[in-house]
């Protein structure tokens, strides 16, 4: 079959020349962690899988949905010929969970993290016209706590949790730099001043830079918008301000979601261009403003949907591109303008097309399955690299690194505390650009946090609406623990602090007329009985939360089934369950912090 995924992977900072290596892999399965001892860093591997998919997915070739607690990759490539005296790099997008890499022998990666990728350094292993012989261990024990979204800890799906991923799920690839060469740059606008700010790294140990320059060269299509250029041995990342003339702003809107292209160059002191990558750069801005969240100064509701991002036959990684682009599609024709992207770091292209296509991302870390009484360090490290891998996309709206975090408030300083301090910060070191919730529903703990929401899964319209009626007065629903007396429910949360609110979960209602009795579906509440009834319900819900001028969102669980969790509004094929013009029709009504009453 053709390549796999041979798509860029990293559409934010793009060079010319580089080297896919999705396709067939060796593989081979290690139940007992012992391959080292065993002798498969050496060996021929038994098996073969088809590479970027996890051996769980059905694409992958194999369709092992057992507990994998290690699995081994190997492959020999050639390092192209034309690529002399420059750096080879190797980079992972995604390894579930706790990886190892070697090249012609030699150990020359370590990472621990199955959302974020990694790359390692080839000098000195391989050069231009060589072979590589690439070989990868990837554990993956679920005994023990790790910050693993929705997989399931338990052989079969359950609840909520669904099937698992080890090993490689996102693209593999090679990429030649020179010895010193431009790192991910990091892109901020500055929408009252009408600029992007740059800060460009440089990578390469024990390079030179005295006589380098690093250039910017802005561009709305052919023309250039602005330029800016910064000595390279002056600051250990140049910074650039590409000033935009009046005439030639464009903001990055919902409706015209316009991205400016950008080029970023590394010269040396003869003016010859030694480095190039390419990027985008969309002008917006996101503040607060009372109870509104505004993106470039006006108030926009937030019609969100819960997006899990699992797909039947790959499981965690998308079958093609298109199918990326399809979701996005699939949420605009209900009447969705973004997602929160729910218990998994979504993979950089599927940001690349929101930012395209103009759609609202709320980013969010997978931290089901760590142990929120003793969290370690990689966990927030792991968080750390997620928001500087996705810092630049304009899509992204707001952070959230926690999800339904549960406990009782007393007069213990938690691990919980702890670890809700520490994922907000990381944020807050990253980016000061956007708001960050402290957590999902359930316990809110930071007094500082922006944002405070709660999930809210009554199916009677009326009830839920007088739950939330005094939102505005500062009185939000908070998530209590279920109780037979509510009297008796513990306090989760500290008291609100006037902060935007929104429902970050609602609905999930069960519909699917082809499921039979004794089939594993569920969704929340009582099923409708008929299809209009469900009309009427959904209709119901989100006009609550529309005509509450508390809120500025909403969030609507979810998107698609996903396997046995039928509360999609699309089949998991993504085949429709519903009229889309009608629930469409629903969700267009104005909001009434957008009309202004």
């Amino acid at each position: 079959m053709s390549m796999p995924r041979p798509e860029y992977p990293r559409p934010q900072f793009v060079r010319d020349e580089w080297l896919c290596l999705n396709g067939t892999w060796q593989f081979e399965i290690d139940a007992g962690d012992s391959g080292v001892k065993r002798g498969l860093l050496e060996r021929e591997l038994s098996g073969k899988i088809l590479v970027p998919f996890c051996p769980e997915s059905k694409l992958s070739g194999i369709g092992n949905v057992d507990f994998l607690n290690a699995v081994w990759y190997r492959r020999t490539v050639e390092i192209p010929a034309g690529w002399p005296g420059r750096r080879v790099l190797l980079y992972f997008q995604a390894v579930d969970y706790d990886t190892t890499v070697w090249v012609n022998g030699q150990e020359v990666a370590r990472h621990r993290g199955g959302w974020t990728g990694f790359t390692c350094d080839l000098e000195g292993i391989v050069k231009a016209g060589e072979t590589a012989i690439i070989v990868v261990r990837a554990r993956d024990d679920t005994r023990h706590p790790m910050p693993a979204g929705k997989q399931s800890a338990v052989y079969e799906n359950h609840g909520c949790h669904y099937t698992r991923t080890t090993g490689i799920w996102q693209t593999v690839w090679l990429e030649p730099v020179p010895m010193l060469s431009l790192a991910r740059p990091r892109i901020t606008p500055d929408l009252g001043a009408g600029r992007f700010h740059v800060v460009q790294p440089l990578y390469g140990h024990g390079q030179r830079r005295a006589g380098m320059r690093v250039r910017a060269v802005l561009r709305r299509g052919d023309e250039i918008v602005a330029e800016a250029t910064a000595e390279a041995h002056l600051d250990f990342a140049p910074a650039l301000s590409l000033q935009i003339p009046q005439s030639q702003r464009r903001l990055w809107t919902l409706e015209d979601p316009f991205l400016y292209d950008l080029e970023l160059s590394l010269i040396n002191s003869a003016g010859a261009v030694v480095d190039r990558a390419t990027s985008y750069a969309g002008l917006r801005g996101v503040s607060l403003d009372g109870k509104a969240v505004l993106l470039n100064g006006q108030p926009v509701f937030q019609r969100l949907v819960l997006d899990q991002g699992y797909y039947p036959d790959g499981i965690l990684t998308a079958p093609c591109d298109q199918a990326l682009i399809d979701d996005i599609v699939l949420s605009k024709e209900v009447g969705f303008n973004g997602a929160r992207l729910h218990q998994k770091v979504f993979e950089e292209r599927f940001l690349y097309h929101a930012d395209r296509l103009g759609y609202l991302c709320w980013g969010e870390f997978g931290d089901w399955g760590l142990d929120r009484a003793k969290p370690q360090p990689a966990e927030v490290a792991q968080w750390l690299e997620a928001l500087h891998r996705d810092y630049n996309h304009p899509c992204i709206i707001g952070w959230c690194g926690l999800n339904e975090t549960a406990q009782k408030i007393t007069d213990e300083n938690t691990a919980l505390n702890d670890l809700t301090r520490a994922m907000f910060l990381a944020v807050k070191a990253i980016d000061s650009t956007r708001p960050v919730l402290d957590a999902s529903g359930y316990s809110h703990r930071l007094a500082e946090s922006d944002i405070y929401d709660s999930h809210d899964y009554d199916q009677d319209p009326s009830t839920f609406a007088h739950r939330h009626a005094r939102t505005l007065d500062n009185q939000p629903f908070a998530n209590p623990p279920p109780a037979a007396d509510p009297n008796r429910a513990e306090q989760w949360s500290i008291p609100h602090r006037g902060q935007p609110c929104f429902v970050s979960e609602f609905g999930g209602a069960l519909w699917n007329p082809h499921v039979k009795p004794g089939d594993p579906s569920w969704g929340y509440g009582q099923r409708p009985t008929t299809l209009e009834e469900f009309y009427t319900r959904f209709d119901g819900l989100c006009s609550a939360l529309l005509q509450n001028p508390g809120m500025f969102g909403y969030c609507y669980t979810q998107l698609t089934d996903v396997f046995q969790e039928q509360n999609g509004l699309y089949f998991f094929d993504r085949k429709p369950k519903f009229d889309a013009a009608r629930l469409r029709a629903i969700q267009s009504r104005p909001a009434v912090i957008e009309s202004g009453k």
